[in-house]
């Protein structure tokens, strides 16, 4: 069977939700609303924060449920559910509530990305795919703005499509790059897709394909005198490879009158041949000539080659980006924070771990970052019961909820709830911003937090801070619960 996008991903859950959806229906609680929170644990290659990604995917799969007659056909093929509940799959539509953080917002661990307050087998039909985009786009986003931030301004493309795990990680990674920074791609149907800018120079084949060297170079470049950046480590970088790229574009460039062209490395020290190659071309007088590098990048590799005096103007980056191979699973769970009495009230509920970093903060919840009015810079992140208001014009005290004795005055302050309505009553409310706006947001939104913050290594903890009374609940549940 060839897999495709006729695919109805509302058959791509796992299995045990269609068994406790079933129990549910049984047992009289398939229309008892249910609140879950889609959050995170820890932040990727030990980070300060990590950026939020996947929801635009969300919102069409969400537009899109419903089972088709071959998936019940499939269903009742097992043996093991009741044509009833059979019946009722077969009218199935969302007609809950979904709130959600914007793709682009820097996020931190154990607050909602995304809450959903829907019947309870609505609710827990949706969570494998929710997961999985927030999982792996957030994943990738994350490692492409560690990996921007390290290039320093300099431009970064996105290079990974053939290391990706699947077409989809191919497509939906390079979105996500685009989102966390990257500026562009080398994955043409992202761009034909997403309007994700799709580049690129040559591979070693072409120029092995000609008789010389210098031939393959001439070639490429009066094909395309106005995008010409040549390959010049097939043989020899210094000796043939970038001699042969002054000599084309002296005979097919310079008569031109262009001056925009570049070369690329894909292979050897890259400190040591970059500095000769800038040498090389700025004593031939090619000094816009842009040096580009690839090969096995990552942001470690980029802040130490440019530590080192590498000059480079761009960096192609794949595997360790597209697979994010240093630490390739972002770790989002999807947790039942509350549910509805009959009339209307929220029962907060709470899951207990021995591992404390398991065990979940209730409720149904707002999420508001504190900004100091002084610097625009975030301060902290405030996570309150839903029917509490911040009053940002008075001094607050917040604390740490893993190490209640560190406390915090937050003063002279704006507070901005961060989470926005998607979906009301199952009708989608919410404007998808363009992937430029989207892109644009997040590297603003980077920008508010301060450096200790986005230190790649052992980055300053930024507070996420529960209100009294959320803590409280959350305490009486913990009390209450340790028991049963």
């Amino acid at each position: 069977m060839v897999i495709n996008d006729k695919l109805n991903l509302t058959m791509l859950c796992d299995f045990y939700e269609l068994t406790m959806s079933q129990g549910y229906f049984a047992n009289g609680y398939k229309d008892r609303i249910t609140y879950f929170d889609v959050f995170f644990r820890q932040c990727p290659d030990g980070g300060g924060f990590a950026i939020a990604a996947g929801l635009e995917q969300i919102i069409h799969y969400i537009q899109e449920l419903h089972f088709d007659p071959e998936d019940i056909e499939y269903l009742r093929s097992r043996k093991i559910f009741s044509e009833e509940f059979l019946a009722y799959l077969a009218d199935f539509r969302f007609t809950g509530d979904i709130w959600a953080v914007p793709e682009g917002t820097p996020i931190f661990p154990r607050e909602p990305i995304i809450t959903v307050r829907a019947p309870a087998i609505q609710a827990q039909l949706i969570e494998t795919y929710l997961l999985l985009c927030i999982n792996h786009q957030s994943l990738i986003a994350t490692k492409a703005n560690r990996v921007v931030r390290a290039a320093q301004g300099r431009t970064v493309l996105e290079f990974g499509s053939r290391r990706a795990q699947g077409a989809d990680a191919a497509i939906l990674g390079a979105r996500a790059a685009y989102i966390g920074g990257c500026n562009g791609t080398a994955c043409t149907i992202s761009d034909q897709l997403f309007g994700v800018y799709a580049g690129g120079t040559m591979a070693h084949a072409w120029v092995q394909m000609f008789d010389t060297e210098y031939e393959a170079f001439k070639a490429y470049v009066e094909m395309y005198p106005n995008n010409a950046t040549l390959l010049v480590d097939t043989y020899n970088t210094l000796k043939s490879g970038v001699p042969n790229a002054i000599r084309v574009f002296n005979e097919v460039l310079k008569p031109k009158g262009i001056t925009k062209c570049g070369i690329r490395l894909d292979s050897g020290d890259m400190t040591y041949l970059t500095r000769k190659a800038r040498q090389m071309l700025d004593e031939a007088g090619w000094t816009e000539c842009q040096i580009s590098v690839s090969n096995s990048l990552d942001e470690y590799i980029i802040q130490d080659i440019l530590r080192q005096g590498a000059q480079i103007d761009m960096f192609g980056v794949g595997e360790r980006l597209i697979t994010a191979k240093s630490e390739p699973v972002f770790g989002g769970v999807y947790k039942l924070v509350a549910v509805e009495d009959k009339n209307g009230a929220v029962l907060p509920k709470i899951k207990i771990s021995e591992n404390v970093g398991k065990i979940t903060n209730p409720h149904y919840k707002k999420l508001y970052r504190f900004f100091g009015k002084d610097t625009g810079k975030a301060i902290a992140d405030y996570l309150c019961v839903h029917d509490e208001v911040v009053d940002d014009t008075k001094n607050l005290e917040i604390f740490d909820p893993d190490a209640t004795w560190k406390r915090k005055n937050v003063y002279n302050f704006t507070a901005k709830e961060l989470q926005v309505p998607i979906f009301q009553n199952g009708k989608l409310v919410y404007t998808c911003p363009t992937l430029k706006e989207i892109r644009d947001y997040c590297l603003k939104q980077v920008d508010t937090l301060w450096d200790e913050i986005k230190r790649f290594d052992n980055p300053q903890t930024y507070f996420v801070d529960l209100s009294q009374k959320l803590w409280d609940i959350k305490y009486d549940l913990l009390k209450t619960n340790s028991c049963r």
